[in-house]
């Protein structure tokens, strides 16, 4: 996706003539130095473990992004609970005098590495931070792992992201010979690694919207 439209080259301090392959090459730069696919709204799967005592998670792609008022930015959510690991705490319940009922109980059934379908109304959620708060499962146990499938990103490109593009066009611009690469007339590759197009300015504009791990 081109964080700048060709209307907007003006406005963002860009030549009108400016060729649309800079755009595309300073937007791919964004988006890998932000360690994501795209900053626009996009369907993602994390498989994550709770920490033991926690009933809770954060994603790492981010803002939370609800595509339909109607509904959550939670598409699909599962999760199983399995017996603790040595050195780690007993799966915390509800009511912690029926700890061994409820373990007893769940390795009867054989519920330890069981994925049980969670519905997504059920998880409470904070779009800006990316927790997740779960539902205790059967017999109150907690959930050790959960894979969630959701969307995040931005449904309007801000100011800031367009400004970090057109900067480094004008970095690279400025010294073309260390960070482009012609492969054919028609497209170009800006080299990730060059200081100079990824400035402290550039750096700072899109630090909000970097990736909490990579992906």
């Amino acid at each position: 996706m081109n964080y700048l439209a060709s209307s907007e080259y003006e406005a963002f301090g860009l030549a009108v003539a400016t060729a649309d392959t800079w755009i595309a090459a300073a937007s791919t730069l964004i988006d890998q130095y932000c360690r994501r696919p795209t900053l626009a709204v996009q369907q993602y799967v994390e498989r994550l473990r709770l920490i033991s005592g926690r009933n809770t998670v954060q994603l790492a792609w981010l803002p939370l992004a609800i595509v339909d008022p109607a509904t959550s930015p939670i598409v699909s959510a599962r999760a199983r609970w399995a017996m603790p690991r040595r050195g780690e705490q007993p799966p915390l319940v509800v009511n912690p005098a029926l700890a061994q009922l409820a373990t007893d109980v769940a390795q009867a059934f054989a519920l330890p590495g069981t994925w049980t379908t969670l519905a997504a109304a059920s998880i409470d959620f904070f779009s800006d931070s990316g927790e997740l708060t779960f539902p205790f499962s059967v017999l109150g146990l907690a959930y050790n792992e959960v894979e969630i499938t959701y969307t995040a990103g931005l449904a309007v490109i801000p100011d800031a992201v367009k400004f970090a593009c057109a900067q480094l066009v004008r970095n690279a611009q400025a010294t073309p010979a260390l960070n482009v690469r012609a492969s054919s007339l028609d497209s170009m590759h800006l080299d990730y690694f060059a200081d100079s197009l990824l400035s402290a300015d550039v750096q700072r504009l899109l630090s909000p919207y970097m990736a909490l791990k990579s992906g």
